[in-house]
């Protein structure tokens, strides 16, 4: 058995994601790395001794790879990823896309042109959290959706997002769309809509007076980062150039009527995003977005507040790597690409004009989870009882 080859371009701290790609032996291998940054080249090569290292992705053009892991700032997915594509390499992109609509065509178009793979990494969907609202959900819970409310608490924005390039609105158009593409495509995918009409507003409210700034450009994600920059105002060593949002909001209306809102906020003490999501027979709530939060379903009778809830689910998974999340972004396609008769990058099949960029076949159920996304806690007998089973 011949390990398929991968790249990664880009090697910042969302590269880690390729590690779990990385089974010399076992079906895949990480065998190129390419960053225009020595040090960032030089950490990764630990990780990966036996990969060759280049400053440019054009290098790896030529390496007879099955598929790359497109881990760059967002102003520098767009070229590279056609790139890849033209040459009938498999492409794993980070969210977004591209910065501009013309620029996701351009990408779609590519794969579309090419037939080669191309997967976007909305982690979000294997979240357990995620994946429990949705079986709540679809299990008829709460009625028929009807509006879906996000409260994203960014507590580590001013170290993750307001010291680097992603404070630069000409590299990320906004963190509405960096930070916030995540749970609007989830609100999307649980509302199972479209949207047709939106507003929005927000200001850079507090970080903007800050005048300590400095140009991170040589150092590593890891060398900024402390849960010890508190309170929000204290913080040193801002990005040179910050002119996005550290608190915004949107309101969405879909095709099929739903109405969604979306709030983020960069500098409150708690890092965790809160859903609520509203039907015609009742509504649920996450508290905790990871292991040892649970989703909380209210049902069966009209009251005032209640933490009794008729159905509380315990959300599975793990506390870190977005729940348990990551692991799972290897497009599955990837995954189960070693099979007697597997078909060489050269005869890969084309995609169908509907397969442009084809979505990653989420599971319906956390697979570590075992049947039903969250073990039910506890369950209050009525009309809508039992729509998710118990386990041991």
């Amino acid at each position: 058995m011949t390990d398929l080859r991968f790249g990664v371009v880009g090697l910042g701290a969302r590269s880690r994601i390729a590690q779990y790609a990385h089974r010399p032996g076992e079906g895949s291998e990480i065998v190129a790395l390419a960053d225009p940054v020595a040090a960032q080249r030089e950490t990764a090569h630990k990780q990966y001794p036996d990969a060759t290292t280049y400053a440019d992705h054009s290098d790896l053009l030529d390496q007879k790879l099955d598929g790359v892991f497109l881990t760059t700032p967002d102003d520098l997915h767009e070229d590279p990823a056609i790139d890849f594509l033209r040459a009938g390499v498999a492409v794993f992109v980070e969210k977004p896309l591209a910065i501009t609509t013309t620029g996701c065509d351009r990408v779609l178009q590519a794969a579309y042109e090419t037939g080669a793979r191309l997967y976007v990494g909305h982690n979000m969907r294997h979240m357990p959290v995620v994946l429990t609202m949705r079986e709540l959900i679809q299990s008829g819970a709460i009625g028929e959706v009807k509006a879906i409310w996000c409260r994203h608490f960014v507590g580590h924005g001013g170290d993750f997002y307001f010291k680097d390039w992603h404070a630069d609105r000409r590299r990320t158009t906004g963190l509405l769309l960096q930070k916030g593409a995540h749970d609007i495509d989830v609100m999307h995918w649980l509302a199972g809509g479209y949207t047709t009409r939106v507003n929005a507003m927000g200001a850079l409210t507090l970080y903007g007076g800050i005048e300590d700034r400095l140009d991170r450009s040589g150092q590593r994600f890891a060398e900024f980062v402390s849960d010890d920059n508190w309170p929000p105002l204290s913080q040193k060593g801002m990005a040179p150039v910050m002119d996005v949002e550290d608190l915004s909001m949107a309101n969405l209306l879909l095709d099929n009527g739903v109405f969604l809102t979306y709030e983020q906020c960069h500098y409150t003490p708690d890092y965790w995003r809160n859903y609520t999501v509203i039907g015609t027979h009742g509504r649920l709530e996450n508290f905790g977005d990871t292991a040892g939060g649970v989703v909380k379903v209210w049902n069966s009778r009209r009251s005032g507040y209640r933490e009794d809830a008729d159905q509380v689910v315990e959300i599975p998974g793990s506390t870190d790597h977005h729940g348990g999340a990551d692991p799972l972004l290897r497009p599955r396609r990837w995954q189960n690409a070693h099979v007697p008769g597997r078909r060489t990058r050269r005869c890969r099949r084309r995609v169908r004009r509907n397969d442009i960029a084809p979505k990653q076949r989420h599971p319906d159920r956390h697979p570590c989870a075992g049947p039903g996304s969250g073990r039910v806690l506890r369950q209050r007998a009525g009309p809508l009882s039992g729509v998710l089973p118990s386990r041991p």
